[in-house]
């Protein structure tokens, strides 16, 4: 990767830019996407400049070459926040931003349902998180899904403990949040590859016909579990949906059929991959970094603190919204239309906002990041994956000793979504694990 540390190294020509567009703010953000790999103990460090003072507050990318939008042809380009004051209003502000059509892959097989909540504004959005939050509340995760997840990741680890080597990657993260989302939905174990193959063909492939495929097998998949379910009631979360009532079992109404599939559809999305990038990177840091790996080890009340500074760190998603009216920011005249990005990797680096931002802190405290977005789109599974990482920590940090990357191992990685394939760890097996 080119060393980038100027707006200058960026820029770049694009005719076809909005007249409200500056043609200094036009720049190539490609590097900071994800979609270029490094090998640096922080491969997030690329993009961290963006966020400096220097900065101007709205900058300009033209249209993806990868992505949803480079297989939809869209012709427009966007606006790019990068700062944490202003992701946060992006984030915050329903008045002037919109998330509708956000992630809504299906509509290049002619679906029109929505993605529900994600694709739903206020005041509807409301109505949908609450029909679907108590199912990953706190105190549910606690009782309910905890000696599971726990049950879980103590097989998986004990099933290599004496072996002394893992693919983290892909024998472990791939795995192991999966299993768990599988539970709680109630899916067939045996759709696991499956699911695994189309998800990754809807979000990675690049390939107009094969996320088409993809999309067409989940949907008629989905759908008929879901008229299972309405034959067949069961205690998970798609049965649940299905039966429940949208404003209250006393006075709700049952869900639509396309209410139904768009719930079902977002959740299945969003529950196959983003744990396991996040898993797969903090381990990837832990094995480059023994003195961390150590620290926390030998500490474990930071594990909670640490779970936030991994996520802070590895922002695995950037997001989008749209403008809802013409307005002015920043001295840009912003259009009704315009798409904007927030570039997460670059706002939870803020040295206006977090003190020290490049250290890796497991002591940090108050760490609003926006790993998981925020405003009322905050990610709804927020809770399981932070009580799905510090389950792992503890469990592994009890049963393995000191580990490393495998010697002649390629410890590249997407700092994004695609984020690391394999990553092959060893330990050594006549070392008691500390206790």
């Amino acid at each position: 990767m080119p060393h980038i540390r100027t707006l200058d190294d960026i820029r770049v020509d694009f005719d076809a830019a909005p007249d409200n567009v500056p043609k200094d703010r036009i720049v190539d953000l490609g590097f900071a996407m994800g979609t270029e790999p490094n090998d640096l103990l922080d491969p997030y460090e690329p993009c961290g400049w963006l966020s400096g003072p220097e900065i101007p507050r709205l900058l300009y990318a033209p249209p993806a070459r990868h992505g949803l939008g480079a297989i939809s042809g869209r012709q427009q380009g966007n606006w790019v926040v990068s700062h944490y004051e202003d992701i946060e209003r992006v984030y915050t502000d329903n008045a002037h931003f919109s998330n509708a059509g956000t992630a809504e892959f299906q509509r290049l097989i002619g679906e029109t349902f929505k993605s529900i909540p994600l694709a739903i504004d206020p005041p509807d959005h409301q109505k949908y998180r609450l029909y679907l939050m108590p199912y990953f509340s706190p105190a549910r995760i606690t009782r309910e899904l905890e000696p599971r997840i726990r049950d879980v990741v103590t097989e998986m680890i004990d099933a290599v403990a004496g072996k002394g080597e893992v693919d983290m990657a892909w024998d472990f993260a791939r795995v192991y949040p999966v299993r768990i989302f599988m539970g709680l939905m109630g899916f067939p174990d045996e759709k696991f590859e499956q699911f695994l193959d189309w998800e990754w063909d809807i979000l990675h492939s690049g390939s107009l016909e094969k996320m088409q495929a993809a999309l067409r097998g989940v949907l008629e998949f989905l759908r008929g579990f879901i008229a299972e379910k309405e034959a067949e009631p069961d205690e998970h979360l798609v049965s649940a949906i299905v039966h429940g009532r949208i404003g209250g079992q006393a006075e709700g109404r049952p869900p639509t059929e396309d209410e139904k599939i768009g719930m079902v559809w977002f959740l299945w999305l969003g529950g196959l991959d983003t744990v396991a990038a996040t898993i797969a990177q903090m381990f990837r840091r832990l094995a480059l970094q023994p003195d961390l790996q150590r620290r926390i080890r030998e500490n474990p009340a930071l594990i909670n603190s640490a779970v936030e500074e991994f996520l802070r760190t590895q922002p695995i998603l950037s997001s989008a919204r749209t403008a809802t009216r013409d307005f002015e920011w920043h001295g840009i005249q912003v259009r009704q239309g315009d798409s904007f990005s927030c570039l997460n990797p670059s706002g939870n680096f803020d040295p206006a906002h977090f003190e020290n931002p490049r250290t890796f802190d497991p002591e940090r405290k108050a760490n609003r990041h926006f790993t998981f977005v925020g405003g009322v789109h905050i990610c709804l599974g927020a809770h399981l994956a932070r009580r799905e990482l510090r389950l792992l920590l503890e469990e592994w940090f009890a049963r393995i000793p000191e580990f490393r990357v495998k010697p002649g191992a390629d410890t590249a990685v997407f700092p994004g979504l695609l984020s690391i394939r394999n990553l092959p760890i060893v330990w050594d097996v006549t070392s008691p694990p500390a206790s």
